[in-house]
This record gives structure tokens, C-alpha cells and sequence, in this order.
């Protein structure tokens, strides 16, 4: 009966230890409006860059996720796609500029369709660093 107490004990605090690291997750989220109707420069651009390097940073455990959300354009909410990364962990978070500086050494330069340069065809309107998750409601 003891033996069972101190392994339900244990049970319980490995499920709470598990639960709070859950909560450690910390994204970035970059809200794009698309100027001047150049929508399949800036999906060619986010595909062949954007993505690019983060598919890089999953495979070397720089970060943990990353997603691209679309969303029509309003007055209200004057952007279209909202870009996230997702970091593992408060390490990863704090690593983020030096791990991307390396990859985009390693890239090289932008892959860019019709010449046009960013600014031409995309705007981050806005940046929310250090979101943190929540475990669940």
C-alpha cells in the first residue's frame, strides 16, 4: 500500500512537471499587408525565403515551429497574413538573432521574383515578439 501511495505520488507530480513545461513555448508573430496588389511576389517571397530559413531553423533545433495564417483585408485589420515562429523554450527565444544570422549567411541573398524588392510589395505593419502560450483554458 505505501509501495502505491509513492507511485501515485510520483505519477501525479511527473504529470504536473510535464503540464509546466508545456507553458515554456515563446512565438513571434509579423502582421504583412501586401502593397499594391502584388500578392504572387510576396507569397514567392515568404515561400522562398521566409519558409526557407525556417525550415532550416526547425532541422538544426533553432526553433521549434513555424506557420503562415491568411486573413482577408479590412479597414479594421489592415493585413493579410500574420507569419509565426514558434521557440521551444526561453533558449531558443534569446538565440533567435544570432541562429537567423547564421542562416542567412548560409542562404545568401534574397530569391526575389520580378526584381522587385520588398518594400515594393510587402509591409509589416506590425511585430509582437515574446508571445508567450498558455497550457489551455
Amino acid at each position: 500500500m505505501k509501495t502505491q501511495s509513492i507511485l501515485i505520488c510520483l505519477f501525479i507530480g511527473f504529470m504536473f512537471w510535464g503540464n509546466a513545461q508545456d507553458n515554456s513555448k515563446i512565438s513571434t508573430m509579423d502582421f504583412v499587408q501586401i502593397l499594391n496588389e502584388n500578392r504572387e511576389e510576396t507569397l514567392y517571397y515568404f515561400q522562398n525565403n521566409w519558409k526557407i530559413l525556417r525550415e532550416m531553423a526547425v532541422k538544426r533545433g533553432y526553433i521549434h515551429s513555424f506557420d503562415v495564417l491568411e486573413t482577408p483585408f479590412s479597414e479594421d485589420a489592415p493585413f493579410e497574413l500574420i507569419l509565426i515562429t514558434t521557440y521551444e523554450n526561453k533558449e531558443q527565444y534569446n538565440a533567435r538573432e544570432e541562429h537567423f544570422r547564421e542562416l542567412i549567411d548560409e542562404k545568401g541573398k534574397l530569391d526575389l521574383m520580378n526584381d522587385k524588392k520588398p518594400g515594393e510589395f510587402r509591409k509589416t505593419l506590425f511585430n509582437k515578439e515574446n508571445v508567450t502560450h498558455w497550457d489551455s483554458l
